[in-house]
């Protein structure tokens, strides 16, 4: 530690090889309208593995139990939220900060296509720029009381998974995965730098599980036998779920009406994000 440390971390340049450092320095405020007692951030190691689809059902879940919940869409270049929710509306705000667009059901959600003039403007940020509006998101958003956000993080280790670690307080992350050969190379990717970031890893949620025939109720392990429950042992975490490969549920999200969803694949996973508050 300097001689003339100030002991501001958050505005030290020097701050990550100081034996004084605190991770927890970096945090952002929050709106000061916003009280938001949980944060939970669903990650993985890779793309394409469903992690706006587990948001969304998390969300609508929590709420069905009743719950104050909302979604932050991380994903700045790739967001699906508010396809999922039938959202069309641009966010609007005052002087005391941005107002989330809230769904049919009451959850309240913020996107970059909620900032956009058109939902296909692609985003031609570097990664700073869009880590900060991730940034924005939690200190500018006017989130109100609620029990849950749920973000849905890109894929990666990159520039806005770490911003959301450093910047928000995340109480636990859910990791989502498939049942391909690389599941454990990815769940590992995702477990080390929660650890390293101090951040409590939930359990791990399976997408593309199986496919349930709906003449004769067989299911079938589409993409081979899963992996997950070694991969979960390996690791000393829970699986907090499966979820199947299921037409309807994707015509849902489709249609924007993924509130309408039928399922108690994450039932597990609810009853584990409901602890938190316990």
């Amino acid at each position: 530690m300097a001689e003339n440390c100030t002991h501001d971390c958050g505005n030290c340049p020097s701050a990550q090889g100081c034996g004084e450092f605190d991770p927890k320095s970096l945090i952002a405020e929050a709106n000061k309208l916003s009280n938001v007692s949980k944060v939970i951030a669903v990650v993985s190691g890779k793309g394409g593995v469903g992690k706006s689809l587990v948001t969304s059902l998390m969300s609508i879940t929590m709420k069905r139990r009743e719950h104050p919940t909302g979604i932050m869409d991380a994903d700045v270049t790739g967001p699906s939220i508010p396809k999922a929710f039938g959202i069309t509306e641009k966010a609007e705000g005052c002087e005391d900060g941005i107002f989330p667009i809230v769904t049919s059901t009451g959850i309240k959600t913020i996107s970059v296509n909620n900032l956009l003039e058109n939902d296909t403007d692609p985003v031609l940020w570097r990664g700073p720029i869009i880590a900060g509006l991730v940034k924005q998101f939690w200190t500018d958003v006017i989130w109100g009381d609620i029990d849950y956000l749920f973000v849905d993080m890109p894929p990666g280790t990159g520039d806005v998974p770490l911003t959301v670690f450093q910047s928000l307080p995340v109480d636990g992350i859910i990791v989502v995965t498939s049942p391909q050969d690389l599941v454990s190379m990815v769940v590992a990717k995702a477990i080390k730098m929660a650890e390293m970031m101090d951040v409590p890893v939930l359990g791990i949620i399976e997408n593309y599980s199986y496919f349930k025939c709906p003449d004769c109720g067989t299911e079938t392990q589409i993409f081979g036998p899963s992996k997950v429950d070694a991969v979960a042992e390996e690791f000393g975490i829970d699986v907090l779920g499966k979820l199947p490969i299921d037409p309807k549920l994707a015509a849902a999200c489709d249609r924007g009406m993924i509130e309408t969803f039928e399922g108690d694949w994450l039932e597990k996973a609810a009853d584990k994000v409901e602890e938190m508050l316990k």
